[in-house]
């Protein structure tokens, strides 16, 4: 089984879910990334929780602003980016200094649709590094058993990236379990991302850049 594993939240914020994200995280001295939703930041609430995971140190990323089209299925390059600039303001200087992104993976596909060719352009152009994943449990699909299916797809994994959901599933509520099923497996928990899951770091391509072309 893997030694580390970098624990990322996606969809969020979402009052009444992201406070037991974070109280969890923070009773096992754990931190991770939190990508979120531009269009939830226009609330106080939904900002104020953004506010609050910055403060108790978890990175935060851009996850488009509408979280409704991969941005390669986007005709006009205008849409493509209002998703992301839109999304990259409203973080302002809670957004992570590398200009984290993660794309709209419609089930977690990862292809050329991702991102399309405009929006490639857009992540090198700006300096963005974009964070894809490897390990994605489904726990939206199964709130119940995506811990089980998680502590299985990472035994055999070198660095996992897992992609959890701060959404009103339930599936949060088996977070605590996760976490001390890790602990106990002396697996650390990191916010660093491995280049495999880093197609593009600061503007520049790495090894995984072709996982953007097929």
């Amino acid at each position: 089984m893997t030694d580390r594993v970098t624990l990322t939240f996606d969809n969020g914020p979402t009052a009444g879910v992201t406070e037991h994200v974070l109280d969890e995280l923070a009773a096992w001295d754990v931190h991770a990334t939190f990508f979120v939703i531009g269009s939830k930041l226009l609330t106080a609430a939904g900002h104020a929780l953004v506010e609050r995971a910055h403060q108790k140190g978890h990175w935060i990323g851009n996850h488009t602003l509408t979280h409704t089209t991969p941005l390669g299925a986007f005709t006009d390059p205008a849409d493509l980016d209002r998703e992301i600039d839109a999304t990259q303001s409203l973080l302002g200087a809670l957004a992570h200094p590398d200009r984290l992104f993660r794309p709209y993976g419609s089930g977690g596909v990862i292809d050329r649709r991702l991102l399309g060719v405009h929006g490639r352009q857009r992540m090198l152009d700006d300096g963005f590094t974009c964070c894809l994943w490897d390990c994605l449990p489904r726990d939206w699909l199964e709130p119940d058993a995506w811990v089980d299916t998680c502590l299985a797809m990472i035994e055999s994994m070198a660095w996992p990236v897992v992609v959890l959901h701060d959404l009103p599933t339930g599936a949060m509520d088996h977070l605590p379990r996760f976490l001390d099923a890790l602990v106990a497996a002396d697996i650390e928990i990191v916010q660093d991302f491995p280049d495999t899951c880093v197609p593009i770091r600061r503007g520049a391509p790495t090894e995984s850049y072709a996982l953007l072309e097929v």
